[in-house]
Protein backbone atom coordinates (compact mmCIF):
# COMPACT_ATOMS: atom_id res chain seq x y z
CA UNK A 1 0.00 0.00 0.00
CA UNK A 2 1.33 3.26 -0.84
CA UNK A 3 2.10 5.87 1.97
CA UNK A 4 -0.30 8.61 3.32
CA UNK A 5 -1.21 11.88 1.32
CA UNK A 6 0.04 13.40 4.03
CA UNK A 7 2.90 15.02 4.81
CA UNK A 8 3.05 14.29 8.78
CA UNK A 9 0.37 13.34 11.17
CA UNK A 10 -2.14 16.16 11.37
CA UNK A 11 -0.74 17.61 8.17
CA UNK A 12 -1.89 18.45 4.75
CA UNK A 13 -0.16 18.07 2.00
CA UNK A 14 1.15 20.59 -0.33
CA UNK A 15 -0.54 20.29 -3.44
CA UNK A 16 -0.06 22.11 -6.83
CA UNK A 17 -2.34 22.31 -9.40
CA UNK A 18 -1.72 22.97 -13.15
CA UNK A 19 -3.56 24.40 -16.00
CA UNK A 20 -1.90 24.63 -19.49
CA UNK A 21 -3.23 27.50 -21.37
CA UNK A 22 -3.52 28.35 -25.28
CA UNK A 23 -5.99 30.72 -26.06
CA UNK A 24 -8.16 29.95 -22.71
CA UNK A 25 -8.99 33.36 -21.85
CA UNK A 26 -12.69 32.94 -21.86
CA UNK A 27 -12.14 30.43 -19.48
CA UNK A 28 -8.78 30.93 -17.11
CA UNK A 29 -10.46 33.53 -14.64
CA UNK A 30 -13.44 31.18 -13.79
CA UNK A 31 -11.60 28.31 -13.53
CA UNK A 32 -9.17 29.17 -10.66
CA UNK A 33 -11.85 30.38 -8.82
CA UNK A 34 -13.33 27.37 -9.03
CA UNK A 35 -10.63 25.53 -8.20
CA UNK A 36 -10.13 27.40 -5.02
CA UNK A 37 -13.44 26.04 -4.25
CA UNK A 38 -12.73 22.49 -4.17
CA UNK A 39 -8.52 23.03 -3.47
CA UNK A 40 -8.58 26.00 -1.08
CA UNK A 41 -5.17 25.52 0.30
CA UNK A 42 -3.49 24.64 -3.29
CA UNK A 43 -0.96 26.39 -5.19
CA UNK A 44 -2.46 26.91 -8.57
CA UNK A 45 0.92 27.07 -11.61
CA UNK A 46 -0.36 28.59 -14.92
CA UNK A 47 1.74 27.61 -17.97
CA UNK A 48 0.89 30.08 -21.14
CA UNK A 49 2.42 29.26 -24.75
CA UNK A 50 1.95 32.90 -25.51
CA UNK A 51 -1.69 32.83 -26.13
CA UNK A 52 -2.68 35.15 -28.67
CA UNK A 53 -5.74 36.21 -27.21
CA UNK A 54 -4.57 37.34 -24.33
CA UNK A 55 -4.63 34.75 -22.01
CA UNK A 56 -0.63 35.10 -20.75
CA UNK A 57 -2.07 38.53 -19.15
CA UNK A 58 -5.13 37.66 -17.60
CA UNK A 59 -2.82 34.76 -15.59
CA UNK A 60 -0.75 37.90 -14.52
CA UNK A 61 -3.55 40.18 -13.35
CA UNK A 62 -4.51 36.82 -10.92
CA UNK A 63 -1.18 36.45 -9.97
CA UNK A 64 -1.16 39.84 -8.55
CA UNK A 65 -4.64 39.79 -7.40
CA UNK A 66 -4.66 36.09 -5.48
CA UNK A 67 -1.79 34.26 -3.12
CA UNK A 68 -0.30 31.57 -4.34
CA UNK A 69 -0.68 31.82 -8.00
CA UNK A 70 2.75 31.04 -10.26
CA UNK A 71 2.78 31.62 -14.10
CA UNK A 72 5.33 30.72 -16.57
CA UNK A 73 5.31 32.74 -19.58
CA UNK A 74 6.75 30.21 -22.91
CA UNK A 75 7.56 31.74 -26.40
CA UNK A 76 5.10 29.96 -28.16
CA UNK A 77 2.78 26.37 -28.65
CA UNK A 78 4.59 23.46 -27.40
CA UNK A 79 2.46 21.16 -26.98
CA UNK A 80 0.89 19.86 -23.85
CA UNK A 81 3.08 17.15 -22.92
CA UNK A 82 6.02 19.79 -22.18
CA UNK A 83 3.31 21.87 -20.34
CA UNK A 84 2.53 18.77 -18.12
CA UNK A 85 6.88 17.93 -17.41
CA UNK A 86 7.45 21.36 -16.88
CA UNK A 87 4.68 21.39 -13.82
CA UNK A 88 5.79 18.20 -12.77
CA UNK A 89 9.25 19.04 -12.47
CA UNK A 90 8.14 22.45 -10.91
CA UNK A 91 6.15 20.05 -8.44
CA UNK A 92 9.38 18.17 -7.89
CA UNK A 93 12.00 21.21 -7.72
CA UNK A 94 9.61 23.10 -4.93
CA UNK A 95 8.86 19.92 -2.91
CA UNK A 96 5.51 19.87 -3.54
CA UNK A 97 3.72 16.47 -2.05
CA UNK A 98 0.62 16.14 -4.45
CA UNK A 99 0.74 17.60 -8.14
CA UNK A 100 -2.83 17.71 -9.96
CA UNK A 101 -3.42 18.78 -13.44
CA UNK A 102 -6.80 19.17 -15.32
CA UNK A 103 -7.43 20.62 -18.98
CA UNK A 104 -8.06 24.79 -18.83
CA UNK A 105 -11.14 24.58 -20.63
CA UNK A 106 -13.82 23.39 -17.59
CA UNK A 107 -13.79 19.80 -19.47
CA UNK A 108 -12.35 18.93 -16.63
CA UNK A 109 -14.54 19.41 -13.61
CA UNK A 110 -12.65 21.14 -10.35
CA UNK A 111 -15.81 19.08 -8.29
CA UNK A 112 -13.50 16.02 -8.25
CA UNK A 113 -11.00 16.87 -7.17
CA UNK A 114 -12.00 15.99 -3.76
CA UNK A 115 -12.13 12.23 -4.88
CA UNK A 116 -8.96 12.50 -6.41
CA UNK A 117 -6.79 13.54 -3.26
CA UNK A 118 -9.26 10.81 -1.22
CA UNK A 119 -7.40 7.90 -2.88
CA UNK A 120 -3.90 9.06 -3.14
CA UNK A 121 -4.47 7.97 0.87
CA UNK A 122 -4.36 4.29 -0.93
CA UNK A 123 -2.43 4.75 -3.97
CA UNK A 124 0.33 6.97 -5.75
CA UNK A 125 -1.78 7.90 -9.14
CA UNK A 126 -5.54 8.90 -8.94
CA UNK A 127 -6.87 9.08 -12.56
CA UNK A 128 -10.16 10.98 -13.37
CA UNK A 129 -11.83 8.48 -15.53
CA UNK A 130 -14.47 8.29 -17.42
CA UNK A 131 -14.49 4.55 -18.25
CA UNK A 132 -15.44 3.04 -14.59
CA UNK A 133 -18.81 3.09 -13.15
CA UNK A 134 -20.67 6.74 -12.68
CA UNK A 135 -18.21 7.99 -15.29
CA UNK A 136 -18.36 9.44 -18.48
CA UNK A 137 -18.67 12.06 -21.45
CA UNK A 138 -21.45 15.02 -20.96
CA UNK A 139 -23.77 14.15 -23.69
CA UNK A 140 -22.54 11.05 -24.61
CA UNK A 141 -19.84 10.69 -27.34
CA UNK A 142 -19.80 11.14 -31.10
CA UNK A 143 -18.64 8.65 -33.15
CA UNK A 144 -15.37 9.84 -33.79
CA UNK A 145 -14.30 10.79 -30.48
CA UNK A 146 -15.46 7.56 -29.43
CA UNK A 147 -12.96 5.49 -32.00
CA UNK A 148 -9.95 7.92 -30.85
CA UNK A 149 -10.88 7.29 -26.99
CA UNK A 150 -11.11 3.65 -26.73
CA UNK A 151 -8.69 2.49 -29.82
CA UNK A 152 -5.97 4.96 -27.83
CA UNK A 153 -6.82 3.12 -24.42
CA UNK A 154 -6.86 -0.23 -25.93
CA UNK A 155 -3.91 0.00 -27.80
CA UNK A 156 -1.77 1.51 -24.39
CA UNK A 157 -3.18 -1.54 -22.28
CA UNK A 158 -2.29 -4.07 -24.76
CA UNK A 159 1.45 -2.29 -25.27
CA UNK A 160 2.22 -0.11 -21.96
CA UNK A 161 0.87 -3.19 -19.85
CA UNK A 162 -1.24 -0.60 -18.24
CA UNK A 163 -4.51 -1.67 -16.47
CA UNK A 164 -6.46 1.52 -15.84
CA UNK A 165 -9.49 1.78 -17.90
CA UNK A 166 -8.37 5.65 -18.89
CA UNK A 167 -5.09 5.83 -20.19
CA UNK A 168 -5.70 8.86 -22.33
CA UNK A 169 -7.50 11.69 -19.97
CA UNK A 170 -5.44 13.86 -18.54
CA UNK A 171 -7.17 14.47 -15.23
CA UNK A 172 -5.00 12.90 -12.70
CA UNK A 173 -3.11 13.49 -9.63
CA UNK A 174 0.03 12.15 -9.05
CA UNK A 175 2.33 11.42 -6.06
CA UNK A 176 5.06 13.56 -6.05
CA UNK A 177 7.73 11.49 -4.27
CA UNK A 178 7.52 9.24 -7.27
CA UNK A 179 8.00 11.97 -10.04
CA UNK A 180 10.73 12.42 -8.17
CA UNK A 181 12.26 8.76 -9.42
CA UNK A 182 11.50 9.48 -13.25
CA UNK A 183 13.94 10.31 -15.89
CA UNK A 184 12.50 12.90 -17.48
CA UNK A 185 14.52 13.57 -20.23
CA UNK A 186 13.61 9.70 -21.52
CA UNK A 187 10.08 10.73 -22.05
CA UNK A 188 9.56 11.46 -25.92
CA UNK A 189 5.65 12.70 -26.00
CA UNK A 190 4.79 16.40 -26.61
CA UNK A 191 1.63 15.92 -27.42
CA UNK A 192 -1.39 13.29 -27.26
CA UNK A 193 0.32 10.06 -26.32
CA UNK A 194 1.68 12.09 -23.01
CA UNK A 195 -0.84 10.97 -20.85
CA UNK A 196 -0.27 6.74 -21.99
CA UNK A 197 3.40 7.82 -21.92
CA UNK A 198 3.55 9.17 -18.38
CA UNK A 199 1.10 6.29 -16.83
CA UNK A 200 4.09 3.87 -18.68
CA UNK A 201 7.19 5.41 -16.71
CA UNK A 202 5.34 5.87 -13.51
CA UNK A 203 4.57 2.27 -13.20
CA UNK A 204 8.24 0.86 -14.61
CA UNK A 205 8.77 3.26 -10.64
CA UNK A 206 6.45 0.69 -8.74
CA UNK A 207 3.09 3.39 -8.80
CA UNK A 208 -0.23 2.45 -7.96
CA UNK A 209 -2.93 3.18 -9.67
CA UNK A 210 -6.61 4.08 -8.81
CA UNK A 211 -9.44 5.45 -10.82
CA UNK A 212 -12.60 7.50 -9.63
CA UNK A 213 -15.20 8.13 -11.84
CA UNK A 214 -15.41 11.68 -13.65
CA UNK A 215 -17.86 13.22 -15.99
CA UNK A 216 -15.86 14.97 -18.98
CA UNK A 217 -17.69 18.43 -19.88
CA UNK A 218 -17.61 20.63 -23.03
CA UNK A 219 -15.37 23.24 -23.04
CA UNK A 220 -17.37 26.42 -21.99
CA UNK A 221 -15.47 28.41 -24.47
CA UNK A 222 -12.69 27.87 -27.27
CA UNK A 223 -12.35 25.11 -29.66
CA UNK A 224 -10.40 22.21 -29.12
CA UNK A 225 -6.55 21.82 -30.15
CA UNK A 226 -6.23 18.41 -30.54
CA UNK A 227 -5.69 17.31 -34.72
CA UNK A 228 -5.11 14.32 -36.74
CA UNK A 229 -1.25 14.29 -36.66
CA UNK A 230 -1.37 14.26 -33.06
CA UNK A 231 -3.04 11.25 -33.11
CA UNK A 232 -0.77 9.42 -35.65
CA UNK A 233 2.56 10.67 -33.34
CA UNK A 234 0.43 9.48 -30.56
CA UNK A 235 0.52 5.70 -31.77
CA UNK A 236 3.66 5.88 -33.33
CA UNK A 237 5.09 6.42 -29.83
CA UNK A 238 2.73 4.40 -27.96
CA UNK A 239 4.27 1.34 -30.42
CA UNK A 240 7.67 2.25 -30.14
CA UNK A 241 7.58 2.31 -25.75
CA UNK A 242 5.82 -0.94 -26.33
CA UNK A 243 8.90 -2.53 -28.36
CA UNK A 244 10.63 -1.09 -25.88
CA UNK A 245 9.04 -2.58 -22.60
CA UNK A 246 9.47 -6.09 -24.78
CA UNK A 247 13.05 -5.71 -25.07
CA UNK A 248 13.85 -4.67 -22.02
CA UNK A 249 14.99 -1.45 -22.29
CA UNK A 250 12.49 0.69 -20.74
CA UNK A 251 14.35 0.39 -16.95
CA UNK A 252 14.55 3.25 -15.02
CA UNK A 253 17.92 3.00 -12.50
CA UNK A 254 18.14 6.40 -10.79
CA UNK A 255 17.17 7.52 -7.35
CA UNK A 256 15.21 10.07 -5.94
CA UNK A 257 16.93 12.99 -4.46
CA UNK A 258 16.27 13.49 -0.44
CA UNK A 259 14.37 16.85 -0.24
CA UNK A 260 13.45 18.69 2.58
CA UNK A 261 9.67 18.53 3.28
CA UNK A 262 8.48 22.28 3.71
CA UNK A 263 10.86 24.12 1.25
CA UNK A 264 9.39 27.63 -0.04
CA UNK A 265 8.78 28.60 -3.21
CA UNK A 266 10.90 31.23 -4.57
CA UNK A 267 9.43 33.96 -6.99
CA UNK A 268 11.59 34.75 -9.79
CA UNK A 269 12.98 38.15 -9.63
CA UNK A 270 12.38 39.21 -13.47
CA UNK A 271 9.72 38.72 -16.10
CA UNK A 272 10.47 36.60 -18.97
CA UNK A 273 11.56 38.56 -22.21
CA UNK A 274 9.06 39.13 -24.63
CA UNK A 275 9.60 36.35 -27.57
CA UNK A 276 10.55 36.83 -31.19
CA UNK A 277 8.48 36.39 -34.29
CA UNK A 278 10.49 33.06 -34.74
CA UNK A 279 9.77 31.61 -31.24
CA UNK A 280 6.28 33.14 -31.69
CA UNK A 281 5.32 30.51 -34.75
CA UNK A 282 7.25 27.83 -33.91
CA UNK A 283 5.48 24.16 -33.99
CA UNK A 284 4.49 22.11 -30.71
CA UNK A 285 7.54 19.57 -31.14
CA UNK A 286 9.94 22.21 -31.74
CA UNK A 287 11.91 23.11 -28.60
CA UNK A 288 12.67 26.43 -27.41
Amino acid sequence: MSSNATTGAGASPRLLVSLATYNESGNLRDLVFEIRKFAPDSTILIIDDNSPDGTGAIADALQSELSAIEVIHRPGKMGLGTAVLTAMKFAVDHHFDLYINLDADFSHPPRFIPSLLEGMNRHDVMIGSRYVPGGGVQGGFNLKRKFMSTGINVYARLLLGLTSRDNSGSYRCYRVSKLAMLEFDRVRSRGYSFMEEILFWCRQVGCTFGETPILFEDRRAGKSKINKTEVVKALQIILQLGIDRMLGRAKISNKPAVRPANARIDRPTSQPSRPTDSQQNREPWQSA
